[in-house]
């Protein structure tokens, strides 16, 4: 950025958490260029943000306050995004949510830039995706461009974080005790419906009345959303995992269209935001992808179930590219493109 690129102040609604903190220190390894800044959390408990070499103090969010930005990184709750979101957007301040509340509303863009920046328009209210689907909807677009995706199956290997801090702590207890005492005791806990240390569940949230996990149905219903899919039919099984950081899918896509290897192969090497490796050997894992910008892809090969189905393997950093970095490209989109 030059001296005298446009600056923009802004405000990071649940600074003090874990996406928020993420989020902050993205904003400054990437340079945004930021003029005032104000940090928010609950106000329950104090809290300070380094930033650009300076200390601040996080305070509970105001409207008064919020309303002097150009730009507002909602990473805290639905309620308080909920409280403050549309108000703010009326006023033509921009705001980027990264929480559930809006993103299946009609009236709100639900935003993976490499995909669907254009959709962004005149709207000021922005929705940042599910951290869960973030990889398949990269990494498979091109190809979904090129020969319609019909029929997308997905089990999918979600790491400790996108559970949250507590979800964290909660499994560090568990690993010291196995530690100590050779087992896994299932601490009492809100957070996971069982252990997690070395162990494995195939529950993310509530199920519904048909048996799908509310993880299960948002990977559908916002994937058919950011890729103006109706007809796409998914099926996924969500499974959270003793991995701190991370989250991986094995996907079968069935296409519409014939297609050859390489001319996938071809596709995934040009798809923007997707690092492909050709090589089997080559596979990304969730140690690997830590704090990198991109979503991951290898392994490639043709199903053995039907003609027109591949089987692909996808990695990405579920804090960067699943929350705080797609958080901050929508802002980099929006300066870049002078839409403030």
């Amino acid at each position: 950025m030059t001296s005298d690129a446009k600056k923009y102040n802004i405000a990071v609604v649940g600074a003090s958490g874990m996406v928020g903190r993420q989020l902050i220190s993205l904003l400054e390894k990437r340079k945004f260029p930021v003029g005032k800044t104000t940090f928010f959390n609950s106000g329950k408990k104090r809290a300070y943000i380094n930033f650009l070499n300076k200390k601040y103090i996080c305070h509970a969010p105001t409207f008064k306050e919020l309303k002097k930005t150009d730009i507002v990184f909602f990473v805290s709750t639905e309620k308080v995004s909920e409280r403050f979101a549309k108000k703010l957007s009326a006023l033509g301040i921009y705001c980027i949510d990264e929480t559930s509340q809006f993103r299946l509303d009609k009236n709100i863009p639900l935003i993976l830039p490499e995909v669907n920046a254009l959709d962004i328009g005149s709207k000021k209210l922005i929705s940042g995706p599910n951290c869960t689907l973030t990889g398949a909807a990269v990494a498979l677009y091109e190809v979904h461009k090129e020969f319609k995706i019909k029929e997308l199956r997905i089990s999918t290997y979600q790491a400790v974080s996108g559970a949250g801090k507590e979800a964290i702590d909660q499994f560090n207890r568990e690993l010291k005790c196995y530690i100590k005492t050779g087992k896994v005791s299932n601490i009492k806990s809100n957070v996971f419906p069982r252990a997690i240390a070395l162990n494995l569940f195939p529950q993310i949230g509530s199920f519904d009345e048909n048996g799908h996990s509310s993880e299960e149905n948002k990977v559908e219903w916002e994937l058919k959303k950011i890729w103006k899919a109706p007809a796409l039919r998914i099926s996924s099984t969500t499974v959270r995992v003793p991995v701190l950081r991370g989250h991986s899918l094995s996907v079968w896509v069935k296409t519409d269209k014939a297609w050859t290897i390489k001319k996938i192969e071809k596709l995934l090497l040009k798809t923007k935001g997707l690092k492909f490796f050709k090589n089997p050997n080559d596979y990304a894992t969730p140690l690997s992808v830590e704090k990198t910008f991109e979503v991951m892809a290898s392994r490639l090969r043709k199903s053995r179930v039907s003609p027109k189905e591949f089987q692909l393997w996808i990695v990405s950093d579920n804090l960067y590219k699943g929350a705080a970095l797609n958080t901050v490209q929508i802002a980099e989109y929006i300066g870049k493109n002078n839409l403030i």
